[in-house]
């Protein structure tokens, strides 16, 4: 007589049948296996939405995950690939810094700079943008600590009119303490007199890029990439004003306070300031070169090492570096490290060059 289903139980008929008993009570119960994925794909399409196409899979991960949504950003990726949601892709750029000039150009100060609070260094920059008829061009002021936009101008020229008052609108919201540096490329606009004396009246700092070099201005490069690819070529503007408009819905509005920023720690600019310690007088950045500890332990050596009557130190069995790698005279924060000893002749020593 053949068994029957009554007969046996749970378990002899899961080995029968080849499976696991945890198998099968999962298959008893009701599953509805694309409910979660419609709820993930439909917060995607929100997020999409509410940014006008301008996240990438990444922010729309992080920010998924802020909702309480446990996402990875590879599955994020698939459903926006699959429901043709992402983001826009960039275009090329064009050149409008005009550096051949005789105006003065100011070393880099900006390069080696370590910050610490906002209002320390503004970088600066100008692109244009392609209208139905002509072409306009916009010029933004960025601060650095916070990546956010503290001052931008729009204009139908290329004249020193159209930075300035890109950088009178940053003073006038941020009123920076002297000290600030200004860095920008080396365009006529920026060398100008008048924008330089503007720099000087508020106690700022001008700083340059070197020649052909656009990784020293990178951080307001990455800014005009981030508009134009989620900005401007989202839309197709007409005539100036219309243009304005939207500039400052987007940089005042989206950018500065509801962008999430990958270098902030996905956070906007306004809550990475907020977050931060409240600035005080004595905030001030430091400044770092190649080599400064290996340099500076060498002339602690130097300093303390056994002398002759002379005043000259004993020389040691392997060269000490020359003075001409110390960073002396090259600092921001008013600190240089002491002259060594040996730097300037000793009285004795000029008489002796005397009778040479």
């Amino acid at each position: 007589m053949m068994p029957t289903a009554d007969s046996l139980g749970i378990e002899p008929m899961c080995r029968l049948a080849a499976v696991s008993r945890a198998g099968f009570y999962r298959f008893l119960q009701p599953r509805y296996p694309g409910e979660e994925d419609m709820e993930v794909r439909n917060a995607i399409q929100q997020i999409v939405l509410e940014h006008r196409r301008r996240y990438g899979y990444r922010r729309v991960a992080v920010e998924l995950r802020r909702r309480g949504m446990a996402v990875n950003h590879k599955r994020v990726l698939r459903l926006m690939r699959e429901d043709n949601l992402l983001g826009i892709e960039p275009r090329a750029f064009a050149i409008t810094t005009q550096s051949d000039h005789d105006a003065e150009v100011y070393p880099n100060l900006a390069r080696r700079m370590k910050l610490t609070a906002i209002n320390q260094l503004w970088v600066a920059d100008i692109t244009y943008i392609r209208l139905r008829q002509e072409f306009v061009y916009l010029a933004v002021v960025l601060d650095v600590f916070s990546r956010k936009v503290v001052g931008w101008a729009l204009d139908r020229t290329l004249t020193t009119r159209l930075p300035l008052l890109a950088l009178e609108r940053a003073i006038t919201l941020r009123q920076p303490a002297p000290g600030l540096v200004h860095h920008s490329d080396r365009g006529v606009q920026y060398a100008s007199g008048q924008y330089t004396q503007m720099l000087e009246i508020h106690g700022i700092l001008p700083s340059m890029s070197r020649p052909g070099n656009p990784y020293d201005n990178a951080f307001c490069e990455s800014f005009i990439k981030t508009l134009k690819r989620e900005q401007i070529y989202a839309n197709k503007y007409q005539y100036i004003d219309e243009l304005n408009a939207h500039l400052e819905e987007f940089i005042e509005q989206y950018y500065n306070r509801l962008r999430l920023h990958s270098a902030l720690g996905y956070k906007t600019p306004e809550e990475f300031e907020a977050a931060q310690a409240p600035q005080t007088a004595s905030a001030r950045p430091s400044v770092s070169f190649p080599r400064h500890g290996e340099i500076y332990r060498s002339w602690t050596r130097r300093r303390d090492r056994p002398r002759k009557g002379n005043g000259e130190p004993v020389s040691p069995g392997s060269p000490t570096p020359s003075i001409d790698e110390s960073p002396v005279g090259y600092s921001l924060t008013g600190w240089s490290p002491p002259e060594p000893v040996s730097a300037s002749p000793t009285a004795d020593q000029s008489a002796g060059d005397q009778t040479k």
